[in-house]
């Protein structure tokens, strides 16, 4: 049996669409007795549905329109049918099918036949490849089969990672930290880490502009993260998934935007200054996801947090447009404040403005990934491995505005430490200043 939730007028709404489909459908000498034509009624259907309410936004996660009461709606109205039994699993699968993730999930709950069907690895494989067009290669299709399957990389990656144990702001809890943490605290334990290696890591990458791919990447274990007598384990943590100069040819794989994906045209640098109007299509449209999966440990999470969190206009350049994504990671064990914020940078730059024959341009020069503490100082690459392991396994949501909160609460924690130590620092300089004005007027008095 399925329960349909309230909201009637929805309901009578979407079976007088149907309804109309049905008799245009009839009219044009379509019969909907069979499983065939059965077919074609629901593809009819949902394609108008679809293009009557319009698409998702993955931004913000939502969920697609045709929900449960709609699948029941379609179901029972174009075919007669006495009961729900009495249709074949084939018409239940192009039914579940059709859907995003979240409204297949809640289809897997509505009644046994569904949920039966909705445990099919191939339905999950096509709504991981819809959203992460980079789980369409071989290696990547290898990968998420051996940690578990398209169904649990679903479960794991669309929920977006919340931290709600961002620490109060308590000054005394920072002030101490050289005396509290003994290096062999701060590092950890030699054998845990020795357990955890970069090549474990696997990092799938989509960006997306306004519903369009326009970038994958798969990126196999940590650049440069072997070797080099510890280097790795002393620097500050970093991932450069895309980097491109100025001088840089064309490349295959570069990342490029134009009006034709949605640009606004822009006649000259001068008047973006003044208006925004490319800044704000940019940061408005631009998606990112960042999925990270520990071979090792089978287990992955996503480090972005889908759409941007902040970001900086003509920097360094006039013609730069820096993006900020990420997430705030729990570091209890690992870290003095007990959280760290994983930034992923996005950099932009106009190669292009209009003018005769030529299009507004953007092209992806930067694309990386690095780890900071609440000071601001950053994470190396040894305290990073075990940030993102702890990370893997962390409580998510699929609620975007629980993601922003956790953000909010830790800026907010972070800019009150600096405002606290820049007044430590403003009164250390005044005691120096009246300590060098007294020490004068002592010499000076002893002096004469």
């Amino acid at each position: 049996m399925i329960f349909l939730p309230s909201g009637f007028s929805s309901i009578f709404v979407f079976n007088f669409f149907v309804f109309c489909i049905i008799k245009e459908s009839t009219l044009s000498g379509m019969c909907v007795d069979g499983s065939e034509s059965l077919r074609k009624g629901i593809c009819l259907v949902t394609e108008k549905w679809k293009d009557r309410k319009g698409k998702r936004d993955l931004g913000v996660c939502n969920s697609f329109p045709l929900d449960l009461w709609m699948i029941t709606g379609l179901v029972m109205s174009v075919a007669k049918v006495g009961s729900m039994a009495s249709l074949s699993s084939d018409i239940f699968y192009d039914i579940l099918n059709r859907l995003d993730g979240p409204t297949l999930a809640n289809a897997a709950c509505a009644c046994a036949a569904f949920s039966s069907i909705s445990r099919e690895e191939r339905l999950w494989e096509n709504v991981c490849s819809s959203m992460w067009p980079s789980t369409n290669r071989e290696d990547v299709k290898s990968l998420i089969s051996s940690i578990g399957g398209f169904r649990k990389f679903y479960a794991d990656c669309f929920p977006l990672i919340v931290n709600k144990e961002v620490p109060e702001f308590q000054w005394n809890d920072y002030i101490e930290y050289p005396e509290e943490w003994s290096e062999a605290e701060y590092y950890g334990d030699m054998d845990e880490f020795e357990s955890i290696s970069p090549s474990d890591f696997v990092s799938i990458v989509d960006i997306r502009y306004k519903d369009k791919t326009i970038c994958s990447k798969v990126l196999w274990g940590i650049p440069n993260a072997n070797g080099f007598n510890g280097w790795f384990d002393n620097c500050p943590f970093r991932i450069d998934l895309l980097t491109y100069s100025p001088n840089d040819d064309h490349h295959e794989d570069e990342c490029i935007l134009s009006v034709s994906d949605g640009l606004p045209p822009i006649s000259s640098m001068q008047r973006e200054r003044k208006d925004g109007k490319l800044w704000c299509e940019l940061r408005d449209g631009i998606r990112l996801s960042w999925i990270v999966v520990n071979r090792k440990i089978k287990q992955a999470a996503n480090l972005s947090s889908w759409s941007p969190l902040g970001g900086q206009r003509h920097w360094p350049t006039d013609r730069d447009f820096l993006i900020r994504f990420g997430s705030v990671l729990p570091a209890k064990d690992v870290l003095p404040c007990r959280v760290a914020e994983c930034i992923l940078v996005m950099k932009f730059r106009v190669i292009q403005t209009e003018g005769d024959g030529v299009q507004t341009t953007l092209k992806l020069m930067e694309l990386s990934m690095q780890m900071e503490d609440m000071e601001g100082a950053h994470v190396n690459g040894r305290n990073s491995l075990f940030i993102l392991k702890e990370a893997l396994s962390c409580y998510r949501s699929k609620n975007y505005g629980e993601v922003l909160e956790s953000c909010n609460q830790y800026s907010k924690v972070q800019n009150e430490l600096k405002e606290e130590k820049m007044r430590i620092e403003n009164r250390l300089d005044r005691l120096c200043i009246l300590s060098g004005i007294a020490a004068f007027i002592t010499f000076c008095y002893y002096l004469l």
